[in-house]
């Protein structure tokens, strides 16, 4: 899935981490997009991606609520743009269960246009310092 606008981002990825849906997410980034998760797996393609994501969400992020926050959108040429989005995730859970508590978190996602829209062609999500 590409997007219309780069300013769509945010939206659609809190949506697809509501979900649980590892696919959706991963459907964001181009074919050869590269990838950090919050959880430091560094992924690369659109395949690793989606079966990162799916882990991730059968551990840590199984009950992980995501809370849409500040963000801004810098257009940095025809066709490329930065998104820097803030999130909130509550729920998250240690390996033996346990409530991990609430983590401030920021997507950095460089995006480009192509003839379907807009898809994220390299993207980092980390714990706010």
């Amino acid at each position: 899935m590409t997007l219309p606008d780069p300013a769509d981002l945010p939206r659609a990825f809190a949506a697809a981490w509501g979900a649980r849906d590892a696919v959706a997410l991963a459907d964001l980034f181009a074919e050869d997009a590269d990838f950090l998760t919050l959880t430091g797996a560094a992924a690369e393609g659109r395949a690793e991606i989606a079966e990162v994501l799916a882990g991730e969400f059968s551990g840590a992020f199984a009950r992980a609520r995501l809370v849409t926050g500040r963000g801004k959108m810098r257009p940095v040429g025809p066709g490329a743009a930065v998104v820097l989005q803030r999130y909130v995730l509550s729920g998250l859970v240690h390996a033996d269960g346990s409530d991990a508590g609430r983590v401030g978190a920021v997507l950095a996602a460089t995006l480009a246009a192509g003839p379907a829209g807009w898809a994220i062609v390299a993207a980092q999500f980390v714990a706010e310092a």
